[in-house]
């Protein structure tokens, strides 16, 4: 192997005129923007589709005469300036949400962390839903204005590109990315050399170059560990996503989470609210306390922890606990001594700051160590809240599973990225202009009745059509580069029918998934697909981890089926499933399939992508749809039945009952229930009916500003009030919190006094609660009133809390009264708790403190 010398980068030599192409290209505003887009194409759209449609690399392929011609084309420049105006329009615009509900700002003060982020084609920094999620994030986070800057990894390999054998099993590749033809910049220091961030990792030093990509308004920046001064082991960490052992693992997480803080530190970026999303970022706390108690000397790492954790926002990703992050304590002692050391823990403090104990054995756990390093959580649907709060109940003993300190902000997709130009053409017509910038609106959305039913179907029919166009494209490509025989490969131009209904599945291939379970009876299958009257065709798509086997059995088995005479028509396997695939089905289905064990699915978010393109829900109650299903708005699959896991062949026979059924039964003849004009009008009412009513709540704008509101402002506010003025006011709350941990064995509620034992329904009732503080007094607690119905086994259920008031005191003995009147008939429970109270304590359940009556 040779090495180099040396290394020169080569950039495009654009003409004069054209200069501001670079400006947009390196902007991945463009990958929301349709002209832009255009403008590219426009260039050569052979090179376009060539370069996995990147415009960096397309300025340097196009060559110069096409260049010179682009120029004197009167339409093009004119089409050229448009498109810089526009872009310029965006950036510098002053009337976004965040300058109208708060303020301009200098610099971003938001760090958004995340292990992969998905934000177009051309760019593989992602594997799936997460990292896409991530990008819709950072992309409403530009739209918005909001002061936000993402922090992330950058993967030589990125994620794998998947194709299939001839068999049918998935093998894996990993191309290289090639930075110098990626939208992406490195960062440089003041004095010109390139910005290296260091980090201890073991017994070494871990350097990391730092890139730039320009996300709209929004700055993301990324960590490479591929630097010269790395030993092997570590210059190939950020190879690839999700690659690699257990240590590999650990390695890459201590590079987002400790190497991420040093990055905006030495970017002087003063972010003081921290979001993680997803626990592979948990370092990040503890590299920020660390920083904290360097820059305050004499704050304890309990101080600055209580300090900084109400600035901290931390978001669950799964239901599934095989699928948390991790670690024997072997790794942790491998890789983290100088961390506790500088943080003043001994280490079993610091091990227990992630201690979750897993029957008989514990082990070191991010998402542990997240919740306590955090005052904000959130899961990412209301039933992943649900299913959140009963998984980790067991950190906060004595707190009933409704009050366990996990909310939810359910899931959304960015509009302009995911939906068709032909349908933004039909908003632009029908909708108020602002649609575009105010997606979260739902008065915007109810215009969508404005639009014709011919004219909005006529539309869906040409994405569909565009959709088995493309599919046919791939499948042949896909053939021919496995070797098939030239009749299969001929067959491939006749697969699916552009005017069939059309219904697709794409996503991880996980096997709780249940990507095959449309094939547990392929007889009953086969005449659903078969029907020459009413026929039907599925499309699928996805990839299975490199290590899941069982998934990989899914897509071989999927392949069979789709090889089989009967099914060959009418069910396709597209191999390497990206934004590409996924954007032509999201636009192009008329039925989006989802059908996992529930409650396994935290969210999802294809299936809202779906929404803004005229597409229906077809899917299990799980995740995003368990809240957003009617049944004017699409299909569910079963009533939100749950099954243990011994039950699960029964669980796949009947679902998959219930799935052919509705099929037969409701999907199909309602869509081949045509006017006159080959209308199907009570589909296309469905259509708007899904469009009218989920379109505003499913738009990433509006899960962005529910964050900003809830979560962002509250945390930001907190950081100042505690650190701004007089860093003495946060040493005053973080020791008010740390006595009161002193003098809670000491709180005891000594009784409880009712009125009266029976009461007719608008009878006033008073309780009277006899509470010994000990050393704290009443300003330092929230005594509660908690009443709800009894189960039967006597237990309080389904409580709320009345906060009640000191009335009298002796020495340190108080007695709290509260009020309240019941409006129903039948058996009450009554308990009394006690609470830490304060300003600046965000949830007083997060301390972990709580005290109840006892029956004496």
């Amino acid at each position: 192997m040779i090495r180099p010398v040396a290394t020169v980068d080569v950039s495009p030599k654009l003409p004069p005129e054209l200069k501001r192409l670079l400006d947009v290209a390196y902007n991945l505003h463009w990958a929301w923007d349709p002209d832009a887009v255009t403008l590219f194409r426009r260039l050569d759209t052979d090179i376009w589709i060539k370069t996995n449609y990147n415009p960096v690399w397309l300025l340097g392929l196009v060559n110069q005469e096409t260049l010179e011609a682009a120029v004197k084309d009167n339409a093009f420049m004119a089409h050229f300036k448009q498109v810089v105006d526009s872009f310029d329009a965006y950036m510098q615009s002053e009337n976004t949400w965040y300058r109208r509900h708060y303020d301009a700002f200098n610099q971003p003060n938001i760090a958004y962390f995340s292990m992969e982020f998905g934000l177009t084609t051309c760019f593989q920094n992602y594997s799936g839903g997460l990292g896409v999620l991530s990008g819709d994030h950072l992309k409403s986070a530009s739209d918005l204005g909001l002061p936000l800057v993402g922090v992330g990894l950058l993967y030589q390999e990125g994620y794998f590109q998947q194709y299939l054998n001839q068999d049918g099993y998935q093998q894996e590749s990993y191309p290289l990315n090639d930075y110098s033809n990626l939208p992406i910049r490195p960062v440089y220091k003041a004095n010109g050399e390139r910005l290296v961030i260091t980090v201890p990792c073991a017994s070494k030093t871990l350097h990391a170059w730092v890139w730039k990509v320009d996300v709209g308004r929004v700055s993301l920046y990324l960590l490479d560990a591929n630097h010269p001064n790395n030993a092997d082991d570590l210059r190939n960490l950020t190879d690839r996503l999700y690659g690699g052992d257990r240590r590999t693992r650990i390695r890459q997480e201590i590079l987002l989470g400790i190497g991420g803080v040093r990055l905006l530190k030495a970017l002087d970026i003063p972010f003081n609210v921290v979001h993680m999303n997803e626990g592979h970022s948990a370092f990040s706390a503890l590299e920020r306390t660390r920083m904290f108690m360097e820059e305050n000397p004499g704050f304890t790492f309990q101080e600055a922890q209580n300090i900084l954790a109400t600035s901290s926002v931390y978001t669950i990703h799964t239901p599934v606990p095989a699928g948390l992050e991790r670690f024997g304590y072997d790794l942790i002692d491998e890789h983290l001594p100088w961390l506790w050391k500088a943080l003043g823990l001994t280490r079993d403090q610091f091990h227990d700051l992630g201690r979750e104990q897993m029957g008989g054995y514990d082990l070191f756990s991010l998402p542990v160590m997240a919740l306590k390093m955090s005052t904000a959580t959130n899961a990412v649907s209301q039933l992943h809240g649900v299913v959140s709060r009963r998984m980790w109940q067991s950190m906060f003993k004595e707190v009933p599973e409704a009050e366990v300190p996990i909310e939810a902000v359910t899931n959304g997709v960015h509009v302009q990225t995911w939906v068709s130009q032909e349908i933004m053409n039909l908003y632009d017509r029908y909708l108020n202009p602002s649609w575009r910038l105010d997606t979260s609106n739902e008065q915007i959305w109810q215009d969508i009745e404005r639009i014709p039913d011919t004219e909005l179907w006529r539309v869906h029919e040409r994405r569909r059509a565009r959709l088995v166009a493309f599919t046919r494209t791939r499948l042949r490509k896909q053939l021919v580069r496995r070797g098939a025989s030239q009749a299969e490969i001929e067959n491939a131009e006749e697969v699916l029918n552009p005017e069939a209904l059309s219904i697709g599945f794409a996503r991880r291939f996980a096997t709780y998934k249940r990507a095959n379970l449309l094939f547990r009876d392929p007889e009953r299958l086969s005449r659903l697909v078969n029907n020459p009257d009413f026929p039907i065709q599925f499309i699928f798509a996805g990839k299975a981890h490199p290590h899941d086997h069982p998934g990989k059995e899914f897509i071989r088995e999927i392949v069979h089926y789709s090889r089989m005479p009967e099914f060959r028509h009418a069910i396709v396997f597209l191999e390497n499933y990206d934004m590409t695939i996924a954007r032509y089905l999201v636009q192009g289905v008329d039925i989006w399939l989802n059908n996992p064990r529930r409650p396994q699915e935290a969210s999802g978010t294809s299936g809202m992508k779906v929404i803004y393109n005229g597409g229906l829900n077809l899917s299990v109650l799980d995740g995003w749809w368990d809240e957003a299903y009617e049944p004017e708005l699409g299909w569910a699959i079963g009533s939100g039945e749950m099954y243990t896991p011994e039950e699960q062949e029964l669980q796949d026979f009947i679902e998959s009952q219930a799935l052919y059924n509705l099929l037969e039964q409701d999907v199909v003849p309602l869509f081949y229930d045509r006017r006159r004009d080959n209308t199907p009008t009570r589909w296309v009412q469905k259509m708007k009916t899904s469009m009218q009513k989920l379109s505003a709540f499913f738009s990433s704008d509006r899960m962005v500003i529910e964050y900003a509101e809830r979560y962002y402002m509250p945390s930001k506010n907190r950081f100042e009030s505690l650190t701004g003025g007089n860093i003495e006011q946060g040493r005053e709350f973080a020791d008010w919190l740390i006595n009161v941990h002193k003098a809670w064995p000491k709180v005891e509620v000594r009784e409880v006094k009712i009125s009266s034992e029976h009461v007719e329904v608008g009878d006033d009732f008073q309780v009277d609660a006899v509470v010994s503080l000990g050393d704290l007094t009443p300003s330092d607690v929230l005594v509660q009133l908690y009443v709800g119905s009894l189960d039967t086994d006597g237990n309080l259920i389904n409580g709320s809390a009345i906060t009640m008031s000191p009335t009298k005191q002796a020495g340190s003995v108080y007695t709290f009264t509260a009020e309240m009147r019941y409006h129903q008939t039948g058996a009450s429970g009554i308990s009394v708790r006690v609470l830490p109270n304060h300003v600046n304590l965000p949830n007083p359940i997060l301390t972990g403190l709580i005290r109840w009556a006892t029956k004496k």
